[in-house]
């Protein structure tokens, strides 16, 4: 009796050749989202791992209020970073730009990840940058909880860069480009520096004075390379 053949294996699929016609800045920001996203997962685990060890802070806590303020603060970094990499072929130009868009997105993703661990929702309850405009605790440690303002709230956070600066910086080219970016971003990073050491004199919470505190250190180094490369385009 004949056995019949053996079916054919299936054939192998082959994976769909994709077009490289997309532009390097959106790959390059495809890449700094999903780190995000995986670090704002990682830093949700690590917060319910070592959670319980401080008391949680309040929704109108320093902690909370420099936690949502400097994820926006970041945010703009991000954006002007990669807005100039489009604009210019400077190598430490664009290394610049690419460090503080990892940078800062990474750390970002961290204090997405202290307020969802926190169960504290990410949109502040009150005007950003009230927490900045409070008293600095008085007497011995810090109760993580929201005195009373006594000074008038600024319509911007220290440092950002208004819509229209934003516009006229996509519209340069080359050297005037760097230029710009560098001016914006100095200012910027200026504007970070206050905020972190305003969240340093007001909590004693570990994760945020670490966070807070390498902010400072790396921010003051890079606006110090800044104003190297604005001299040189001066």
């Amino acid at each position: 009796m004949r056995q019949s053949p053996a079916p054919r294996a299936p054939g192998r699929c082959r994976a769909p050749v994709l077009s490289h016609s997309g532009r390097s800045a959106g790959l390059t920001a495809f890449v700094v989202t999903m780190l995000a996203l995986v670090l704002v997962a990682a830093s949700l685990i690590i917060g319910r791992v070592s959670g319980g060890a401080e008391p949680t802070p309040a929704t109108r806590s320093a902690e909370a209020g420099f936690a949502r303020d400097m994820q926006i603060h970041h945010d703009q970094a991000v954006e002007m970073s990669m807005i100039v990499r489009d604009l210019t072929d400077s190598p430490d130009i664009r290394l610049l730009a690419y460090d503080i868009a990892t940078s800062q997105s990474q750390q970002a993703g961290q204090m997405f990840g202290w307020l969802a661990t926190w169960g504290l929702p990410q949109s502040s309850p009150e005007p950003a940058m009230t927490w900045m405009h409070r008293p600095l605790p008085s007497g011995e440690g810090h109760s993580h909880a929201a005195p009373a303002t006594t000074s008038e709230v600024p319509a911007a956070m220290p440092g950002m860069a208004t819509r229209e600066q934003l516009d006229e910086l996509k519209t340069l080219r080359g050297v005037a480009a760097e230029r710009m970016f560098l001016q914006l971003m100095i200012a910027h990073h200026e504007g970070g520096v206050d905020m972190a050491d305003a969240v340093l004199e007001r909590s004693d919470y570990p994760v945020v004075t670490d966070l807070a505190g390498s902010i400072t250190k790396a921010q003051q180094s890079e606006i110090q390379l800044m104003e190297d490369l604005l001299a040189e385009r001066l």
